[in-house]
């Protein structure tokens, strides 16, 4: 194992730079002609099996509470999230990344879990005597949000899964948990981890940018829709681009799940999805519709959930926030405190001393934006056809919608929301833990970033 006792990384990536070091356009250049030509030299000779071993065995790695990976990564004050925070999405999201997903990944993704080594059919390609194998691009160019570290580690692992070369480059001071997945790869498989290259910066350093943009064969974003248009716009002719933008998700619970045992549950696993990674990234709700004609009133389940987030702040505490962050929230509170005051239709729980969890109830079923950090709004609906009629303000905007509902109604839901155009229907509590191979925005994981090349016998 290569940490020393103090568990201090070896200066493998530029992020493990001291602080004081400044990147240049030199710099970036030789780092991306460094990691491509050790592409060229290292990942052709390794089989995907090879790879898909290494990959599984650094989730385990992440899992293991005794490995120095994870107790690095667990030390507070590392990221903005509290230790016991981050140990679980940690869980929920390695536990996902095994061997069995990662193939099934690639058979979903290209038909053949093989494609990636040689030329190969599958049985309607054999009928006519077809084969074909997949090409990912040299060097594949991450541009990544600095919420939260799971979309970083699957554009990490879906860029190896394809055979490419890797500049991560982080948001600034959001570097930590990613060089820290690169090097627990490197750790497993030298060859794959001297493929990957890591690096921060504040973003908008156009120099910076345009040399990676030019090294880059094919440029990932995530982040704002007016960013991603910015990339676009900077990228020289011929470069490859995916972006994820920005999007809202929201929850739906329907009056049959709304006995008072269910309604408890469903109370317990909405306030698991808002607590995730402190409600942050475009997979946490900003509300809940709850459907009416039940005992369980909306506004009951409102003060249900209060009860549950108040539960588990005392389990896994919100990280601390800036005081720009605090302000906003302690804005929104005052706001609806103003309307409860006012009016009977809405009412708000909050704790005390702090900001660190916050449910209103508000009988104006338009949808509104949360300001997050914990801060969820509860809405009564008539049913999901008049949810999303109030919620057409952010339609072709949502990402999740997560319900609760009998095993029957499940199927007629998610048609309802797929043709309203919701790319991700999930249960209640599984908001921000979608599986290995979920589609992103509805796009193919792997599939936008290779070549096809047909063989005919």
């Amino acid at each position: 194992m290569f940490f020393d006792v103090a568990m201090t990384l070896p200066n493998y990536f530029l992020a493990d730079l001291p602080p004081e070091a400044i990147l240049t356009p030199q710099l970036i250049s030789d780092a991306c002609q460094s990691i491509r030509k050790n592409r060229e030299r290292f990942i052709s000779e390794l089989q995907q099996e090879r790879i898909v071993r290494c990959l599984a065995q650094a989730a385990k790695n992440w899992l293991d509470h005794d490995h120095p990976i994870r107790r690095l990564a667990l030390e507070p004050g590392r990221t903005q999230f509290s230790p016991e925070t981050l140990a679980t999405g940690l869980d929920h999201y390695f536990s996902r990344v095994t061997e069995e997903s990662l193939f099934n990944l690639l058979t979903q993704e290209f038909g053949h879990e093989n494609r990636l080594d040689s030329p190969v059919s599958t049985p309607e390609e054999n009928v006519h005597r077809r084969s074909a194998m997949v090409t990912g691009p040299f060097l594949i160019a991450h541009i990544t949000a600095g919420n939260i570290p799971c979309p970083t580690f699957s554009s990490m692992i879906h860029g190896l899964l394809v055979r490419s070369a890797q500049f991560v480059k982080c948001a600034s001071g959001n570097s930590f948990l990613p060089r820290l997945l690169a090097h627990s790869i490197y750790e497993i498989e030298p060859k794959l981890g001297a493929c990957i290259e890591v690096a921060e910066w504040a973003g908008g350093s156009e120099q910076l940018e345009g040399q990676l943009f030019h090294e880059a064969d094919f440029v990932t974003a995530t982040g704002a829709d007016v960013t991603l248009k910015n990339i676009r716009s900077r990228l020289p002719s011929g470069k490859g681009f995916l972006g994820f933008g920005h999007r809202v998700s929201f929850g739906y619970i329907t009056k049959d799940f709304l006995s008072r045992a269910q309604a408890r549950l469903a109370a317990k696993q909405a306030a698991i999805d808002v607590i995730a990674w402190d409600q942050s990234g475009c997979l946490s709700p900003h509300a809940f519709y709850i459907e009416e004609g039940a005992a369980m009133t909306p506004e009951m389940f409102a003060a249900m959930l209060a009860e549950e987030l108040a539960q588990l702040e005392s389990q896994q505490p919100r990280g601390n926030l800036t005081v720009a962050e605090s302000a906003i929230v302690t804005a929104a509170r005052g706001f609806f405190e103003v309307r409860a005051a006012n009016s009977g239709g809405t009412k708000i729980w909050a704790s005390e001393e702090s900001t660190a969890w916050t449910v209103v109830f508000d009988d104006d079923t338009v949808f509104q934006h949360s300001c997050l950090s914990r801060f969820i709004l509860v809405k009564p609906a008539k049913d999901l056809e008049s949810a999303l009629r109030a919620a057409e303000m952010v339609r072709g905007k949502v990402s999740t919608v997560a319900i609760a509902a009998s095993v029957v109604a499940v199927t007629p839901l998610a048609q309802q929301l797929a043709r309203w155009g919701v790319t991700r229907v999930c249960p209640i509590g599984q908001m921000q833990n979608p599986p290995l191979a979920w589609r992103h925005d509805g796009r193919p994981v792997l599939a936008d970033y290779v070549t096809w090349t047909d063989v005919e016998q």
